[in-house]
């Protein structure tokens, strides 16, 4: 019992102890917290409005986003025809601006100042009815220069005190620029909204030119004072072209001439339904200009009213109006197919002589037509060339000798060649919106000994400018299928190389035995045949005409063409021009094509530093060259290089 007791007193004497101390530790806490308290009041008073303007410049770069610069698309010696530049958004934080009460009155009439668009009194109303508002756009897009005046007025303190630095702050953001305008829109392209390519090489090479937003991060640290984390924006990639500026300026200088003089000339409407113009380095599948009729303003591509009217615009429903420009936007070379005509001729040529059906010795007689499975396919010539031979049938555009060739060619080696020539497949080109023709000419299985007849002449199949121009210039530089390009580097943004786009070799097509006897070929067709009005005085020349009666056969819409080349022994140029119905009441003349192609290369020839091979003739000689051809064509009765087919007993089967 009693050391019970002690125990107890013992445990009554410690805690009194410890109490005391509590009371001792409770006493210096509170006095610290009055210190504390007096402390931060001092602050308040003293320098309260600095501490809060920190915090309110924190709020101002609080994860603001820093935006990437999209590459240049370049031409192939760096003229710029896509670019992003600085633009700037005028942005206020009303919050920020709100709390710097002597800042605001000098502060919304230097806006008003430096931007006309800006009105003080509506400037104060918008801040008075969103006094918490921390992002509010008063102006956008606006340059470097027009922006400076009301940066000069911040930074001047002397003259213009009290103008807050932090309510008003310039974003930097970037804008598509085309410094060209319209030159080469089918193949640049545009991009709409967020940087997305909608159209051309702006849309093929989107991923590439695009680059990844930065941000920064502002924060105070554990000495009150303001710092800022940035992560940089990583900028696109930027690519070099293939395309030339100067070729195809010259292209398409000479198409709008072409529209000039053939506008309203027959029919009310421009000079064609269609024209479009390749130009190709056979050697290596670059595309030095890719040009359409139908150009327009990559700043403004929504604009029509080059193409219609105030009124016709007007009554145009939304989706007729999306249809017209997606007809302007489209590149006709890559996106739209068509039956070739009589250009596809040398192909039928090349395959009889690679498969050895033909010898390139063979005579045929030309009456004027063939009977064909019950039909009667005519000849360009309704009164028949007589005597032709393989060079001969090619420099007069005889489709009935083409098609007696297609009956020793066969089917078999006919659609198999096709197919190695790339008919049906597509090219791949680095372009976006590229047809599919894979069910627009026939195989062996379902092609008939018609259409073997009308296909060895360039009707009844279809194929696309960019496929059937590839496809020639292997057939006229040794045999050697190039893959066909616009892009020919990549750089980063310092302009490093990353990568170079080499020449792609596919396959080979002919020999270059077959090749060079083609190419010989279709040198006469221009110095002595129906390609006479392409020729270029003081080059050698080579190509091929072509002249399509369009699906309908009625005899009066056609598609006319030329093909050719230049020098003639080591072509260093491919050119290929179509007009699709030209603006004319008798349509079915190549020679449409041909002073198109000859208007362009009289300019592009010497620039490419291709040198005269042949001597110079005297321009009546020239003229009167041409008019001799031409003549002859209509002594023969022709209507181009097309054919009639009709319904023949098969009695007559020649």
């Amino acid at each position: 019992m009693f050391n019970v007791k002690l125990k107890r007193n013992e445990k009554r004497k410690l805690t009194r102890s410890v109490r005391k101390k509590l009371i001792l530790s409770f006493g210096i806490v509170v006095l610290a917290l009055f210190g504390l308290i007096f402390r931060l009041m001092y602050i308040e008073y003293t320098s309260g409005e600095k501490y809060e303007k920190k915090v309110l410049s924190q709020q101002e770069y609080d994860s603001k986003t820093i935006a990437y610069q999209r590459g240049n698309i370049t031409d192939t010696k760096g003229s710029v025809l896509a670019t992003s530049v600085d633009v700037y958004n005028v942005i206020l934080d009303c919050k920020v601006l709100s709390q710097e009460k002597e800042n605001i009155e000098p502060t919304l009439k230097a806006l008003a100042t430096a931007f006309e668009d800006l009105d003080y009194d509506e400037l104060y109303q918008k801040l008075k009815d969103n006094p918490s508002k921390q992002y509010m756009v008063l102006e956008k897009k606006k340059s470097y220069d027009e922006v400076q005046k009301f940066i000069q007025m911040q930074d001047d303190s002397e003259n213009y005190p009290n103008i807050s630095s932090s309510g008003v702050w310039m974003e930097k953001e970037y804008e598509r620029q085309y410094p060209y305008s319209s030159l080469a829109s089918s193949i640049v392209g545009f991009v709409s909204s967020g940087n997305v390519g909608t159209t051309g090489l702006e849309n093929y090479y989107n991923t590439t030119l695009n680059g990844t937003n930065g941000r920064e991060y502002g924060y105070l640290n554990s000495d009150n004072n303001y710092e800022k984390t940035i992560k940089e924006a990583e900028d696109g990639m930027s690519i070099v072209t293939t395309i030339d500026i100067n070729i195809q300026s010259a292209v398409e200088q000479k198409i709008q001439d072409f529209i000039a003089n053939y506008t309203n000339g027959y029919r009310e409407g421009r000079g064609a339904t269609n024209i479009s113009v390749l130009v190709m380095d056979p050697n290596n599948g670059e595309i030095l200009a890719l040009a359409d009729d139908k150009e327009y303003d990559l700043n403004n591509p929504r604009d029509l009213s080059g193409y219609y009217t105030e009124e016709e615009l007007a009554g145009l429903s939304d989706e007729d109006q999306y249809n017209a420009l997606n007809e302007i936007w489209q590149s006709y070379g890559v996106s739209s197919t068509y039956e070739p005509g009589s250009v596809a001729k040398p192909f039928t040529v090349a395959i009889g002589l690679e498969t050895g059906t033909l010898t390139g010795n063979e005579v045929y007689y030309c009456d004027g037509y063939e009977i064909v499975g019950g039909s009667r396919i005519s000849c360009v010539s309704i009164y028949g060339h007589g005597e032709e031979t393989v060079e001969g049938a090619l420099m007069d555009s005889c489709n009935d000798a083409l098609m007696q060739m297609s009956y020793s060619i066969g089917i078999e080696n006919f659609t198999k060649y096709q197919n190695v020539f790339g008919f049906g497949l597509k090219t791949n080109v680095d372009l976006p919106g590229e047809a599919r023709t894979d069910s627009l000419i026939y195989t062996a299985d379902n092609m008939t000994a018609v259409d073997l007849a009308t296909n060895s002449f360039g009707q009844n199949f279809n194929t696309t400018m960019i496929q059937l121009g590839s496809s020639f210039c292997s057939l006229i530089n040794g045999g050697y299928y190039y893959q066909p390009h616009v892009v020919r580097k990549i750089l980063d943004s310092d302009g490093n190389t990353i990568s170079t786009v080499s020449p792609t070799l596919l396959k080979q097509t002919v020999s270059e035995e077959t090749s060079d006897t083609v190419r010989g070929y279709l040198v006469s067709v221009v110095s002595d045949g129906t390609g006479a009005t392409a020729k270029v005085n003081g080059y050698s020349m080579g190509g091929k005409t072509g002249t399509a009666e369009k699906v309908g056969r009625d005899g009066e819409n056609y598609l006319v063409s030329f093909i050719g080349f230049a020098p003639a022994e080591n072509p260093q140029v491919v050119i290929y021009a179509i007009i699709d119905e030209p603006n004319v009441e008798d349509q079915a003349h190549s020679s449409y094509a041909q002073q198109l192609v000859k208007d362009i290369l009289t300019e592009i020839l010497p620039y490419m530093n291709i040198y005269m091979d042949e001597e110079l003739v005297p321009e009546e000689s020239e003229e009167e060259a041409v008019v001799e051809v031409q003549a002859e064509e209509t002594v023969e009765g022709t209507t181009g290089d097309t054919a009639e087919v009709t319904a023949e007993p098969e009695a007559e089967n020649q």
